[in-house]
């Protein structure tokens, strides 16, 4: 099933990427380039709500879609943020973290599938509460300016991303907790 609707919304995400990139290689001032990455980032973050839900909707499941919807978010997420440590917009640590933390975890989803075992890994309140924060500090990173001249959008972005590591932190311990028993389990 690799051209749904859902599927090719999934897509859209990746081939996103490079075009918010590019948007920082126009020659434009710095608030439109800003301004236009945000839009985007914005509008293809908000594809992952809608994937799921058409997919379901239409009954238009399938294991690619399961596998590739995940890899999406996070290939977005991690580029997000290597643009924004490029704008020196979110400090090299707080990626870092977050970034290290999505491929350990992946790697420890995919190990615990292949033993049987992925239940005990399964998405839990701490890291939806650890997305909530990184997708509203990106855009707001990206935007880097003043909301409707309230919302200091750079400060507000900073103090959520530096929540998302550690809800970052704290979900990656939660689920090796998680995992550890039945990894205990299999190598015995």
């Amino acid at each position: 099933m690799f051209l749904t609707i859902p599927t090719l919304m999934t897509w859209a995400r990746i081939v996103a990427i490079p075009l918010i990139i590019a948007v920082y290689y126009l020659s434009i001032d710095d608030p439109t380039k800003n301004t236009i990455a945000t839009v985007l980032f914005v509008v293809f973050a908000l594809t992952d709500w809608l994937d799921g839900y058409l997919a379901r909707k239409l009954n238009q499941t399938s294991a690619f879609g399961a596998f590739l919807d995940p890899v999406a978010d996070k290939i977005l997420v991690c580029a997000s943020l290597l643009i924004l440590v490029h704008l020196k917009r979110v400090d090299v640590f707080v990626a870092l973290i977050i970034i290290g933390r999505e491929i350990a975890i992946s790697a420890l989803r995919e190990w615990m599938a292949q033993i049987g075992a992925s239940k005990s890994v399964a998405v839990h309140m701490i890291g939806k509460l650890k997305t909530v924060a990184q997708m509203v500090a990106i855009p707001f990173l990206l935007f880097s300016g003043k909301l409707f001249n309230l919302i200091d959008t750079q400060q507000w972005g900073t103090w959520l991303i530096w929540v998302a590591a550690i809800l970052t932190i704290w979900s990656m311990v939660y689920y090796l907790q998680k995992a550890i028993p039945e990894i205990r389990a299999r190598v015995k």
